[in-house]
C-alpha cells in the first residue's frame, strides 16, 4: 500500500491548511494538496494527502473514509498512479488543427 491517499467529495470551503489537521489527528502528514481548476483557481473538490507511513495512511483510510468533514461526506483510498495524457491544444497529436484528413483545398477542391 502507498502512503499517498485520494480524497473526494472535499468541502469547497476546506483548505489545504484544514485537511492537514485533520488527517494529522490520524498520523503523520507530509504532504497535503487541494486540486485546482487552473482557469479559476476554485477548488475541484478533491485532493491528495501523503501520509508519512503506511501503517498511517491505512489508519486514515479506515476512520476518514465515509466521516463528515465540513458537511460533506468524505472519500479516501489509495492514490492511484498519475496516467500519462497527450497534450492537446493547436497542432499537437491527432486531430489536432490542420491535421487528420485533408482539406477540399489540398485536394484541389473549393
Amino acid at each position: 500500500m502507498g502512503k499517498k491517499l485520494y480524497v473526494g467529495s472535499i468541502s469547497f470551503n476546506a483548505t489545504e491548511e484544514s485537511l492537514r489537521d485533520l488527517f494529522s489527528s490520524i498520523g503523520e502528514v507530509e504532504s497535503a494538496k487541494i486540486i485546482t481548476d487552473r482557469d479559476t483557481g476554485r477548488s475541484k473538490g478533491f485532493g491528495f494527502i501523503e501520509m508519512s507511513s503506511e501503517e498511517d495512511a491505512k489508519k486514515a483510510i479506515e476512520q476518514l473514509n465515509g466521516k463528515i468533514f465540513m458537511e460533506r461526506t468524505l472519500i479516501v483510498n489509495e492514490a492511484r498512479p498519475q496516467q500519462q495524457r497527450e497534450r492537446g491544444g493547436f497542432g499537437g497529436g491527432l486531430g489536432g488543427f490542420g491535421q487528420g484528413r485533408e482539406s477540399g483545398y489540398r485536394r484541389g477542391r473549393r
